[in-house]
């Protein structure tokens, strides 16, 4: 179990080193995200205080919203934060909805790009 930001550190570094992945996505909840590059940089992306009502299908959306900006041609470190932005958009509503392209848009203009 992750319990502070040294164990966090460790777990991202050896799951780096065991499966060669060229990035490495570790959900942080409440926390927001942790992404780790094979490159040695470490981007901590935290998420915005919002109104939580249901975090049903949050993993899902960040999944989909990494794919999804990464075939769009986006670095890792900007789909990742893309899709922290479009699982906090999700978690304001009651159970399972889309991402609106405009709301995400709106979301992501002035704060972390």
């Amino acid at each position: 179990m992750i319990e502070d930001d040294k164990i966090l550190l460790d777990a991202g570094k050896q799951l780096l080193d065991l499966l060669k992945p060229e990035s490495l996505l570790i959900t942080r909840g409440s926390q927001g995200m942790s992404l780790f590059e094979q490159n040695g940089n470490i981007t901590h992306i935290p998420t915005k205080a919002r109104k939580i009502a249901d975090v049903s299908g949050a993993g899902d959306t960040v999944i989909s919203t990494i794919t999804a900006s990464l075939l769009g041609g986006a670095t890792f470190k900007e789909a990742a934060a893309i899709a922290n932005y479009a699982a906090g958009l999700v978690c304001e509503e009651v159970g399972i909805v889309p991402v609106n392209k405009n709301s995400l848009f709106q979301a992501c203009i002035g704060n972390y790009f």
